[in-house]
């Protein structure tokens, strides 16, 4: 788990411009996990920006949870890989752990 700031910008069904300030749950350099509490539809489109970096990338819902009646865990997916969009370095793709 990896709680990164984020702002979530997105519009409402109604086309009205919303934001959230939030944190991340997991990340990946296709996407995460964010708590928010904002409710959305899955494929719905978002920005997300790093407040840290100021750097900004589109993405979409691809699941939601409710795992509290206060917010909403929502899955996440970038619209293209970002892995320089979290201030993390993820292993290779050929790094493994050995089976003994």
């Amino acid at each position: 788990m990896l709680q990164i700031p984020v702002r979530v910008l997105t519009e409402t069904a109604e086309r009205v411009p919303v934001q959230e300030d939030t944190h991340t749950l997991v990340v990946n350099a296709h996407g995460g996990l964010l708590k928010l509490k904002l409710e959305l539809l899955q494929g719905q489109p978002l920005l997300l920006v790093n407040p840290q970096t100021g750097m900004e990338q589109s993405c979409r819902v691809v699941r939601i949870e409710q795992p509290s009646p206060d917010y909403f865990a929502v899955a996440f997916e970038f619209d293209q890989p970002a892995p320089n969009f979290w201030p993390v370095t993820f292993p290779p793709k050929d790094w493994e752990v050995p089976i003994l």
